[in-house]
């Protein structure tokens, strides 16, 4: 008789589990249940990514920008990083290389052929370094090795207060369309130029062909004098 009231306790508990677990899986398949847990894992994301562009905001807000109104000679992006990134962490380094005509003028005359830059920007991680920096090295020798070719060349070096690295690609897209800009009205007049040339030629060639038919109707009208012996 124990044994009986035993397993139906038994059989009881088993059918109680396996309802909740009907039920729990139920809960897990309801549509609404799982349009909710979408929400929230979209809310979720929205709030991470959210609180990802405030904090690169602020980082970018605690940068501070250099300007070299100067490049010595021979010096690339990689040298300027490599020396200035002694004195605190650099994001970037834009220089401004030379005009085309300039390099062409300086490598017909037997001058360095390499490229050269005339001015650049360097973007610490923070303000503060960057005020120091250019405070520190503004008109000091860049130094380093005695054998490096910089070693006696000066630092022209600036802080650029409230200035943020968009205002410079901003600028640098300017000039970019300005440039470009000016290309195409240059090829455009180049096209028309060459259009009014292709067109007197053609017209002369017209003449041209004009007058050597005239010319043989001339001729061919012309009335023959000879005389019969």
């Amino acid at each position: 008789m124990a044994e009986e009231e035993q397993d139906q306790t038994h059989t009881i508990i088993a059918k109680e589990e396996q309802d909740q677990s009907g039920i729990s899986h139920l809960e897990e398949g309801n549509p609404i249940n799982t349009e909710e847990a979408n929400d929230k894992k979209e809310k979720s994301k929205k709030i991470k990514r959210k609180k990802r562009l405030l904090e690169e905001a602020n980082d970018v807000a605690k940068r501070g920008v250099c300007y070299l109104s100067r490049v010595p000679p021979r010096m690339d992006p990689l040298k300027v990083r490599q020396l200035l990134s002694e004195y605190g962490d650099i994001e970037r380094v834009y220089l401004k290389p030379e005009g085309p005509s300039f390099q062409e003028n300086r490598r017909k005359k037997g001058g360095f052929r390499g490229q050269i830059f005339t001015e650049g920007w360097v973007e610490f991680t923070k303000r503060s370094v960057a005020k120091r920096v250019a405070n520190l090295l503004n008109g000091e020798k860049i130094g380093g090795k005695r054998r490096s070719m910089f070693f006696y060349d000066i630092w022209n070096i600036k802080y650029l207060s409230k200035f943020k690295w968009d205002d410079l690609t901003g600028e640098i897209a300017y000039k970019s369309a300005v440039r470009e800009q000016k290309l195409a009205l240059e090829i455009s007049a180049a096209k028309r130029e060459r259009d009014f040339y292709l067109s007197k030629v053609d017209k002369s060639r017209a003449l041209i062909s004009i007058q050597e038919r005239i010319n043989k109707i001339s001729f061919t009208c012309i009335p023959n004098w000879t005389s019969s012996s």
